[in-house]
């Protein structure tokens, strides 16, 4: 694994001025394409394209998928339609060209398809340009093997052997009908190991069984939720007539997974654009800024709510202002981070609301009695006295058991309106918890230790 440092970065700066091609490839040329591609992000924009165009044309397509958005978009844009089109698009599966494609604009897209020389792949990437972005048609590849199921063992090897040569790796063969609908699969083990005879069909060794598909208009979420619960290395996608169209390979699946695990990590954090550490100033703050001043009200409502209470009458009760805020947001937090974890797995419905806030009612009312108890006792044992500590327990409890609830019900009802639930275990779960937790607070102080 490559481990960059400023040395190795600044040598290849002085070796690109020095126009020292031969040490610059001799350094790159044992190194895979995703560390040739770190390689480049870490690079000024001007560098990272002189080494670029050193690359050939086969690392280069490799190295470009790789690339951050921002730096592919840079070296994109210096690169015309043809070297594109040969460079790039010629040595990539449908499914990367066609992610390429989508970050042009639609006339230079349609340039670099045109001069393509192969036919069936400006086909294939406009096929796939088509699918809304997010679904499983998006997601997928053209490349496949597939064959007919009236095909015998020897026209079916030669079928596979000629359409494998697109393919890095042949996962599963699909067996189809003539009208291209998916029939069955078949794995090269059983095609070559179960047959009795060359003239043996594909329809007499091919499983019919337990065939696991997506259909091309449905969410890419549910098409990597299929892979992950059956083990999935690829899952085959289907038109709405059942026909065959394309695959979804695991690696793809993968990826989605991460970005949807980075963006619901952002979310929770308070960061509202998909950001990363090398982003200029100007971006960082816009992504964090919006949280922040939602912080900033909530903070301002805190300080309206404690206001509005003679304070000053009981100023003890001032020192557990930050335990019963602390609290409040932490079991907030908590709940909702479950919720938002069974909505992502599935093992949560929206149809489920009542039975979970059930069950977060008795752990808020466990939670909340143990916890009330400790501070009780913990309070009367440093000499706070009874009606302080009481009314710290109680309004502990009751705080306690409306986080859990809270925290259970937003994520729950943000998901029901197609909002990204993540959303519910950053900022805006901790801000509203902080203030009704001080509303509780002073009111049971009111009724308790009986100032206002």
């Amino acid at each position: 694994m490559l481990h960059l440092n400023k040395g190795f970065l600044q040598d290849i700066h002085d070796q690109i001025e020095a126009g020292r091609d031969r040490e610059l490839l001799a350094k790159l040329e044992d190194l895979h394409a995703a560390d040739i591609a770190e390689v480049l992000d870490n690079l000024k924009v001007e560098d990272a394209s002189y080494l670029y165009r050193l690359l050939e044309n086969d690392v280069k397509a490799d190295v470009l998928i790789d690339l951050d958005e921002e730096m592919r978009a840079d070296l994109m844009s210096g690169m015309t339609a043809g070297e594109i089109a040969e460079e790039v698009l010629e040595n990539l599966d449908s499914d990367d060209a066609a992610d390429v494609m989508s970050e042009l604009s639609e006339s230079k897209a349609e340039e670099v398809i045109r001069l393509l020389d192969d036919d069936e792949q400006a086909s294939d990437i406009r096929d796939l340009l088509n699918y809304e972005e997010g679904t499983a048609g998006a997601l997928m590849a053209k490349e496949l093997v597939k064959v007919q199921a009236d095909f015998t063992v020897t026209r079916a090897i030669r079928e596979i052997r000629r359409q494998a040569d697109e393919l890095d790796q042949v996962y599963t063969v699909y067996v189809v009908d003539p009208e291209n609908r998916l029939t069955g699969r078949l794995s090269l083990k059983h095609l070559l190991l179960g047959a009795e005879s060359t003239r043996t069909t594909i329809q007499e060794l091919q499983e019919v069984e337990d065939i696991i598909t997506i259909e091309a208009n449905e969410p890419s979420e549910k098409a990597t939720k299929l892979m992950e619960r059956y083990d999935l290395v690829a899952l085959p996608v289907l038109d709405i007539n059942g026909c065959l169209v394309g695959r979804i390979t695991i690696d793809d699946a993968v990826d989605v997974i991460i970005e949807d695990a980075e963006r619901d990590y952002q979310l929770a954090s308070g960061i509202s654009e998909d950001v990363e550490s090398r982003d200029s100033v100007w971006t960082l703050t816009r992504a964090r800024l919006p949280w922040l001043l939602i912080g900033l009200a909530g903070g301002m409502g805190g300080a309206y709510v404690i206001g509005a209470f003679d304070i000053e009458k009981n100023l003890e009760m001032a020192l557990f202002i930050p335990l019963i805020a602390a609290m409040g947001g932490n079991v907030g937090v908590q709940s909702a981070a479950i919720v938002v974890q069974g909505l992502a797995s599935s093992n949560i419905g929206t149809s489920d609301i009542l039975s979970r806030l059930y069950k977060e009612l008795g752990v808020g009312v466990i939670n909340g009695l143990i916890c009330g108890l400790l501070i009780l006792g913990s309070s009367l044992v440093l000499g706070f006295g009874l009606s302080l500590s009481l009314t710290v327990s109680i309004a502990l409890i009751c705080v306690i058991i409306f986080a859990a609830l809270f925290g259970t019900f937003v994520p729950l009802m943000l998901n029901r309106y197609k909002i990204d639930p993540a959303l519910a275990t950053g900022p805006f779960i901790t801000t509203v918890n902080d203030i009704i937790g001080l509303m509780i607070y002073f009111a049971v102080g009111t009724v308790i230790v009986g100032f206002l």
